[in-house]
């Protein structure tokens, strides 16, 4: 796996940062932007009731493209970007308890259909994180799964 190193801190004189996105609308126009510049096409969010017999509900962004992957549709391009509405119910007994278990939220996605692999997803979500959303890279934690 290609290594991804962090960013380097920007020379004195260099300008004042860029604003950093802190609204959900401004989060979401960013990720959508950063994909959307990087030849994903942006795709809609389906429906929250899906086409797709086997589910009632939209519970993941990437359910519309579920035929894609079991090869019943072909891709729509070779890259793609959404922020997909979603329900989840399998914990519906916790919601309102804790301030994690949600029903309804947009799921925010990038999506190859064969054209780049995990070595670039990982270095553009880095790029996303530490230059567009300015996390500190000292503060993330990066594990792997071998």
């Amino acid at each position: 796996m290609a290594s991804v190193s962090a960013p380097s801190d920007s020379a004195p004189g260099d300008g004042p940062a860029p604003a950093r996105p802190r609204t959900g609308a401004e989060i979401r126009a960013a990720f959508l932007d950063f994909y959307a510049a990087r030849g994903h096409r942006r795709m809609a969010s389906a429906s929250l009731v899906p086409e797709d017999p086997t589910v009632l509900l939209t519970i993941a962004g990437m359910l519309p493209f579920k035929p894609v992957f079991l090869g019943q549709q072909q891709r729509p391009a070779a890259r793609a970007t959404s922020s997909q509405k979603c329900i989840r119910t399998n914990d519906i007994e916790n919601v309102g308890r804790t301030a994690r278990h949600h029903t309804y939220f947009e799921m925010l996605g990038n999506f190859s259909f064969g054209d780049y692999f995990k070595a670039q997803a990982i270095a553009w979500a880095w790029e996303l994180s530490t230059q567009v959303f300015g996390l500190n890279p000292n503060n993330l934690v990066v594990s792997v799964f071998r």
